[in-house]
């Protein structure tokens, strides 16, 4: 059974925070002294050899730092086109932990007789993040586990890199201040902070299980939570190929990748409010059949049911030309003082985005060549509207949500899948309601435990 044991010592966790803090100040803050210092002698900056020198720097600290910039350069308008570009590049996944340190660490969290709890546990990592790694292990009844450990006083190192996202954001607001970046900066924090925890990442997986439960093209592994603690999780392994694997197939086979993929994102989203926050190729596999493992619920989202109501009434608004009500969707969401222009160029963001749902017959999801480019020539154009009439506060509410589109749009065009998506997303949501979504979302978040039922 699971022995939680209490954090380091108070020191001990400042120790931690303040090296941190001199590594990365020292990589990243020194390139904001040399921008600043540029500025003051009227010197100008060469953005791309600073993109490129922020790249390196990052590049050596690994962790927590890395999955932001990373996040940063998959949000449109977050970061100038040169910052993105570089920060896209960076591999998050911190050095793997030796087998001695392992043992040392599952025996801080489930006690010196940790290894009783298993049939089989296999000390080497079969897969390393930005936050932790992953082991196989097998139970006494013989079921394959998937055991996710967390690498030691990420909390620390969490605070001290959020810290320096706000020196990369300051360096972006030194080229351009048309996008206010605070609500990124806080939705980025939250969202952090909640993936070291992984009791509540658990949770997600029981509110996963429940979305889609007879959605039979796509899985969710059951979590342990009796093997489980806020920093150590248990959870079922789940066989398959990874969907890069699946380029050079039949069209077909793609075709039925892309579709279980979309019914595992929309679903979800559509009927519950929420969004699986981040659509890396390395968080699905594709099972024998072709159906669709989820692998990673850390970055879970849930939004308020009026959100999601704003989402179809802008995609209505679009479909029919009705101004009005585009307004109306975007005011819904917190957008403020819009004026006729701003709305102008907030649709041209939003008909890129719904474009495929448009259009009643099988279609690419964009003509983008690169799927690393999914969206990037759009933002760019809204972008420059925007820097003429902003500034403007996106809602935090986007920092996921664009991500997430963004993210999923480029594994289509890695498929090269050519589906019907209108046909998809109409049968999801044929019969929406704000308030049937609010009252499933309401049993769901209480079924997963995470808010009381009243």
């Amino acid at each position: 059974m699971p022995k939680d044991r209490p954090d380091n010592s108070e020191s001990n966790r400042l120790g931690g925070r303040l090296r941190r803090y001199a590594r990365v100040g020292g990589s990243v803050g020194g390139l904001a002294v040399r921008l600043a210092g540029d500025r003051l002698v009227g010197r100008s900056t060469d953005q791309q050899v600073l993109a490129e020198d922020l790249r390196t720097a990052l590049g050596t600290l690994k962790g927590p730092v890395m999955k932001i910039a990373q996040i940063l350069s998959t949000i449109p308008d977050a970061l100038p086109a040169t910052f993105a570009a570089e920060l896209s590049q960076l591999q998050a996944a911190a050095p793997s932990m030796g087998r001695q340190f392992v043992k040392r660490r599952m025996r801080s969290e489930l006690g010196p007789d940790w290894q009783e709890n298993f049939a089989e546990f296999s000390l080497e990592a079969s897969a390393a993040a930005s936050l932790g790694q992953v082991h196989r292990a097998r139970a006494h009844d013989g079921t394959a586990l998937a055991i996710k450990l967390q690498y030691p006083d990420m909390s620390s190192t969490v605070e001290a890199d959020l810290n320096q996202l706000d020196v990369l954001l300051s360096l972006y607001r030194r080229y351009d201040s048309s996008i206010d970046t605070r609500q990124i900066r806080m939705e980025l924090a939250e969202r952090l902070r909640e993936e070291l925890d992984y009791r509540r990442e658990a949770k997600h997986m029981r509110l996963y299980q429940h979305m889609l439960h007879g959605e039979m093209s796509v899985h969710v592994p059951p979590p342990y939570p009796d093997l489980g603690t806020g920093r150590l999780l248990t959870m079922g392994w789940l066989e398959g190929r990874g969907l890069l694997q699946f380029k050079d197939a039949d069209q077909d086979t793609r075709n039925r990748l892309a579709i279980n993929l979309f019914r595992a994102w929309y679903v979800p989203f559509h009927r519950f409010g929420v969004i699986h926050g981040d659509p890396h190729l390395g968080n699905y596999t594709a099972a024998p059949d072709l159906s669709i493992n989820l692998l990673d619920f850390g970055c879970v989202r849930v939004f308020p049911p009026t959100f999601v109501g704003g989402v179809i009434d802008l995609y209505r608004a679009l479909r029919d030309g009705d101004r009005d009500l585009a307004a109306h969707a975007y005011e819904t969401w917190g957008f403020k003082d819009l004026s006729n222009e701003l709305i102008d160029v907030l649709n041209i963001w939003a008909s890129f985005l719904y474009a495929p749902l448009m259009e009643d017959r099988p279609r690419l999801i964009n003509s983008a060549t690169e799927p690393g480019q999914y969206g990037a020539q759009t933002a760019a154009k809204v972008h420059r509207r925007l820097k003429e009439l902003g500034p403007i506060t996106p809602p935090r509410e986007f920092v996921f949500m664009d991500r997430a589109a963004i993210g999923l749009g480029g594994v289509f065009l890695h498929l090269q899948a050519e589906v019907n998506w209108y046909r998809l997303f109409q049968g999801i949501i044929d019969d929406f309601s704000v308030s049937a979504l609010e009252k499933r979302q309401s049993d769901a978040l209480a079924y997963a435990g995470l808010v009381e039922r009243a």
